[in-house]
């Protein structure tokens, strides 16, 4: 989807109001006022707030798509689970805040959809079956397990020493 600039004004100003103040706490006309337009060019774009969301998770998907293809195109099982177990360590800090709004809005929608994380949770079940996992179900479903709790960490506080917490967690699955 190409936007114009006043679009992605909206966007950005929505995403940065709803990772700093909730999506429930913000209104249209606070999403207008912060992207310098008026709330009618808002509804005009994107009909509503659920609208402005919904183009927030569609550029967030996009996003995901783009980080998970590299994974799910890889052939070295140990190349696979250490490009998985990277993932919450790459965030980049300028994106934070669009994170931090995914995670918020899983628990206050309740709503956890693992579709998007299934073709990676699939190529590390078959990694794991390469590399001899006694279970490469519940390996797969703990790394994954894994990756948002380390993601949460980052997000939320992220670690003094965060490489070293890699490297920590890149030894427990060497093979």
């Amino acid at each position: 989807m190409v936007m114009t600039e006043k679009q992605e004004n909206i966007l950005h100003a929505a995403l940065e109001l709803f990772a700093e103040q909730g999506y429930a706490a913000t209104s249209t006309s606070k999403v207008a006022k912060a992207a310098k337009v008026s709330e009618g060019l808002i509804f005009r774009h994107f009909k509503n707030k659920e609208g402005l969301l919904a183009a927030i998770f569609e550029m967030v998907a996009e996003k995901t798509k783009a980080v998970l293809a590299d994974i799910v195109m890889t052939t070295d099982a140990k190349q696979v689970i250490e490009k998985i177990l990277e993932l919450p360590f790459s965030i980049d800090p300028n994106d934070y805040r669009m994170w931090r709004l995914m995670y918020a809005m899983k628990w206050q929608t309740q709503s956890y959809s693992t579709e998007k994380m299934e073709p990676v949770k699939m190529a590390a079940k078959n990694a794991f079956v390469k590399l001899g996992y006694k279970n490469p179900d519940a390996e797969s479903e703990l790394l994954l397990m894994l990756l948002d709790g380390a993601a949460t960490a980052i997000l939320l506080h992220e670690p003094e020493d965060k490489e070293a917490v890699l490297i920590a967690l890149k030894g427990k699955y060497k093979h």
